[in-house]
């Protein structure tokens, strides 16, 4: 059998949207579970949109999700250069050859010219299409005599080469994700194959390209799926074995109808790409998943399921299990909607399974001001608060308190815990705690206890208040570990703080 090779192909013409993470992810996942290479490629033809900074972008953000090619631009490989830029010489051997069948021919009209005609088709109602029905009334190499063309060329007229579509044929296309489908030729058009700069277009270019790598499996966006009758074509025409195609579906907004875009994003306050990018012209930054606190597992995981279904509907899947369990025909066809809080609960789960030891790395990690608190107390402070993280900072933000000493207090809480005899309670029992030779959770929470008993109190005259004293809301994980955690002198400066505050 042969060697299963696929590709992510991206244009540097801006960041990593969701959806190229997820078509990278889907040729990944298939790839690894066929034994098979993981291959990117760069399509830079397109010099007009070209964004500084972006194939770089793209490379990093394939990283940081764990999405590693075996081969790159930057790793290289036997089927180097991975830049479209970079392979104009194997491009213009291709024209040569595509030009000598009866597939392809050289169109000579300008932009003006096609402007007028076009203009022509409106004014009777008509959409003008460069086709076989009108080629043949253009200017171009099937029209001209050969005299013609000759001194065109000579003159050195800028031309295009465009596709000579056949004429009413039905071509039998195959998806592996949509099945089977079929379309006439006559309701394609002549799509340019080479610019008149010399330089391929998508089509032309990656299907050369992806002869030349031996792609075996294209697995591209269903944007893609009108184009796969001339692909499929163009392999004719050059005689070569076409792959195997997967169009995936969209990715849908949050709300209504169409595509996720960066506006969705904006709007509905979530990211649309991995990693921040900061448009090089305008200076504007647009948010990225990892500065957003997300893990890249978490991250992955929710980018997965965007459209395919494992075994069970199980939700959690780390990497080497969606690598064994990945299947292109369990990819759905209909679009999959994206949601806010679903990538927020992926975020809360896979932080539940780091351990204390990794998250305190994560949190060293971070732009956080933690240099003051030693590791030891970090960590304790992590094993308490990590079940209510859904990013890592809330980790550090909801356990404040443990850092700094309430300066007010929460309103509602107050009228809530504190009364007249509150103030007379904390007092007692603080000198209580103050008698505690040992001040660990254990000993601490049966110390409370033995006092509510003792006073003939219920457990919440005296947990509320202590816990609006330490902590300054009703909030926190259980009163006992905060008072291991702040320490006796400490948890008593700011219980008798709550009382000074109350008088």
């Amino acid at each position: 059998m042969e060697k299963v090779r696929v590709r992510f192909a991206p244009s540097p013409t801006g960041p990593l949207h969701l959806g190229g993470v997820r078509t990278a992810l889907y040729d990944y996942l298939f790839a690894k579970n066929r034994g098979g290479e993981f291959v990117l490629r760069i399509e830079d033809t397109d010099t007009a949109r070209y964004v500084e900074g972006a194939e770089e972008y793209i490379e990093e953000a394939l990283e940081w999700c764990g999405i590693i090619p075996d081969e790159s631009p930057k790793k290289g490989g036997k089927y180097a250069p991975y830049r479209q830029s970079e392979r104009r010489d194997i491009y213009d051997r291709y024209t040569e050859q595509i030009l000598k069948t009866d597939y392809a021919y050289l169109a000579f009209d300008t932009p003006e010219e096609l402007d007028a005609v076009r203009a022509e088709y409106e004014v009777k109602g008509d959409v003008f299409s460069y086709d076989n029905k009108t080629r043949n009334r253009l200017k171009n190499s099937l029209s001209l005599s050969e005299a013609d063309v000759e001194t065109l060329l000579l003159n050195k007229t800028p031309y295009v080469v465009r596709f000579k579509m056949p004429v009413d044929r039905t071509l039998n296309l195959e998806d592996i994700i949509r099945g089977k489908s079929s379309v006439n030729t006559n309701t394609l058009d002549d799509k340019v194959l080479v610019k008149n700069d010399g330089m391929p277009t998508y089509h032309f270019a990656n299907v050369i390209d992806d002869h030349e790598m031996k792609i075996t499996h294209v697995i591209r966006g269903e944007e893609w799926l009108p184009s796969l009758g001339l692909h499929t074509l163009l392999y004719e025409a050059m005689q070569w074995e076409a792959p195997q195609f997967a169009h995936l579906s969209l990715i849908l907004k949050p709300e209504g109808k169409g595509k996720l875009s960066k506006r969705d994003g904006d709007k509905f306050g979530f990211p649309v790409f991995p990693l921040d990018f900061k448009d090089p012209e305008t200076g504007n930054i647009s948010k990225g998943y990892r500065e957003n606190g997300y893990l890249p597992d978490a991250f992955i995981n929710m980018v997965a399921l965007l459209g395919w279904s494992p075994a069970n509907d199980k939700e959690i899947l780390p990497v080497e299990e969606m690598i064994k369990e990945f299947d292109l025909h369990k990819v759905h066809k209909a679009g999959a909607r994206f949601s806010k809080e679903k990538a927020e609960w992926f975020n809360h789960q896979y932080i539940q399974l780091k351990s204390d030891q990794e998250l305190l790395i994560i949190l060293r990690n971070s732009n956080l001001e933690l240099s003051h608190i030693s590791d030891e107390k970090l960590i304790r402070i992590i094993h308490l608060m990590k079940e209510r993280a859904t990013f890592p900072k809330d980790i550090y933000e909801n356990g404040k308190f443990f850092f700094e000493a309430p300066i007010s207090y929460d309103e509602k809480a107050a009228k809530k815990a504190w009364n007249e005899e509150t103030s007379t309670i904390l007092n007692e029992l603080a000198i209580t705690l103050e008698k505690n030779e040992s001040f660990n959770a254990e000993v601490l929470k049966q110390t409370v206890h033995d006092f509510a008993e003792n006073k003939g109190l219920g457990m919440g005259k005296v947990m509320m208040p202590l816990r609006l004293a330490l902590v300054g809301e009703l909030k926190g994980p259980d009163v006992p570990d905060i008072l291991e955690l702040l320490g006796k002198e400490e948890s008593i400066a700011r219980i008798n703080n709550a009382i000074n505050n109350f008088k």
